[in-house]
């Protein structure tokens, strides 16, 4: 069975879980739709509106910059932080809020200034001692402290800051990233990231997007970490432990950093050898490689059961498989790079990177994508493949259904059949390229596959992804 993104289901072959300029005022614009009637007011919302997490992000604002410092004692599983949110307010503000689950709040100014602040739940409400104006540049800083919270998502998995035998395995998806920093915690508002963590000397820290600094002074070693590129919160990371380090570049410029337990290292190494040449296909089937950093985390956590695409380094909960490689990889053009505006539509990441995977096999000597379709369509009319569309998995609980995987990738194949190979590669390259470093819907989705193919194909996608049953099978060409 190959590694999961959530827990693992039954099926071989099922995993589960410039534009930046053109794309980020669109998710701010949905930031100020999504606060609804407190647009009018001068509270911001404690919730972007998502349907299946209400309270997750915030609306008022839009934060540009996170600079976390943290410092983590891996024996107490004691962590002290501070955050700086460098921001820019949508709406007039005299109160916001930030999300952060647990940890004890012990300083917080608003552009330097004391400023009150209370908690209600995942809740961290900010009132500023001067308001604050539609357009206005603030800086939030907020100091904390305590032992973080692991959160148990709807579907029963572990997620946030999981403490190891060695340090924390450290994800976010769809929740954890408020368990170990405030923030306004929804894949609509991205930002860039600088993550300083400092741990005993023998750990490693590893977080996302470039290493910009390392020093070991008075027992401790602190590792500077920057991901310039916009990233939603839930795919930020600093897990700790011992790690084999390696740290090289490709021919294409990009900068990878491997950090690797020594327990899985032998398994591990025959599949991480493989990450350029699948970055390499990527590129050329998807476009070009949408960030400046890759690698991976490869760790031991068995707790967690899934591996997560944290933003070009995604962590594994042991040693991977190829498949698992090829589709934590396909997700940083699908689902990082090119975000969901609502986790509703989680099988435009899910249902991309696991597609992915048939097509790397399809395309290095295994099974033929339909092929695989075929085994998959195999299974009888009561398999929660078809109960649950994966265009609407109707709560969070559902939001990692087998559906959401296999089906969203038999979606992407019937799609394939009815266009043709030349349209939906086109189709495919457009999605990532046009899109890139922003967000996208699955009706957005669906006009582009429209436009490509000139064709009406509102009833393939509502058959797909909307309606519960078995669909009528494929025709054989």
């Amino acid at each position: 069975m190959t590694q999961p993104c959530r827990p693992t289901t039954r099926r071989p072959g099922v995993l589960r879980r410039s534009t930046v300029v053109a794309t980020v005022p669109l998710a701010v614009a949905a930031l100020i739709a999504a606060a609804g009637p407190s647009v009018a007011r001068t509270t911001g919302a404690s919730g972007v509106g998502d349907p299946y997490f209400p309270l997750l992000g915030n609306g008022g604002y839009h934060v540009r910059h996170y600079g976390l410092t943290l410092r983590y004692d891996p024996d107490s599983r004691h962590l002290d932080g501070t955050a700086v949110l460098t921001a820019r307010a949508t709406q007039d503000l005299t109160r916001f809020h930030l999300d952060l689950q647990g940890l004890d709040v012990t300083g917080l100014t608003v552009d330097a200034a004391p400023s009150a602040h209370t908690r209600d739940g995942q809740e961290l409400v900010v009132t500023p001692r001067h308001p604050l104006s539609k357009g206005q540049k603030f800086r939030v800083t907020v100091s904390y402290q305590g032992t973080p919270e692991q959160i148990t998502d709807p579907d029963g998995s572990p997620e946030g800051w999981v403490p190891t035998d060695d340090g924390a395995f450290v994800v976010g998806e769809p929740q954890g990233a408020m368990t170990w920093f405030p923030a306004n915690n929804h894949p609509l508002d991205k930002a860039s990231y600088d993550i300083t963590v400092t741990v005993p000397e023998g750990h490693t820290a590893v977080s996302n997007g470039v290493l910009v600094g390392q020093d070991t002074t008075a027992g401790h070693s602190t590792f500077h970490w920057r991901q310039a590129e916009p990233m939603a919160s839930y795919l930020a990371t600093a897990t700790v432990g011992k790690f084999e380090v390696e740290q090289y570049t490709t021919p294409d410029g990009i900068r990878v950093y491997n950090a690797v337990d020594p327990r899985e290292a032998a398994a591990t190494a025959p599949v991480l050898t493989q990450l350029p040449a699948v970055l390499e296909w990527g590129s050329g089937l998807f476009g070009p490689y949408p960030f400046r950093a890759a690698g991976a985390i490869v760790d031991r956590a068995p707790e967690v059961g899934y591996a997560l695409e944290t933003q070009t380094r995604p962590v594994y909960q042991r040693a991977l498989r190829l498949t698992s490689l090829v589709h934590e990889s396909a997700h940083q053009w699908f689902g990082d790079s090119v975000s969901v505006t609502t986790w509703k539509d989680i099988w435009l990441n899910e249902g991309f990177a696991t597609y992915a995977t048939w097509l790397y096999t399809e395309q290095h000597g295994g099974d033929s994508a339909r092929r695989t379709f075929d085994a998959l369509y195999a299974e009888p009319a009561s398999d929660d493949l078809w109960t649950i569309p994966p265009g609407n998995p109707g709560s969070g609980a559902h939001i990692f259904a087998d559906s959401v995987y296999s089906r969203g990738a038999m979606t992407l194949h019937a799609l394939r059949e009815r266009v043709g190979d030349p349209v939906f590669f086109r189709v495919l390259r457009a999605w990532a390229t046009e899109r890139r470093a922003g967000h996208g819907t699955t009706a957005q989705f669906i006009r582009l596959a429209e436009r490509e193919s000139g064709r009406n194909l509102g009833t393939l996608f509502r058959t797909w992804l909307y309606t519960e049953g078995k669909p009528a099978p494929l025709p054989h060409s």
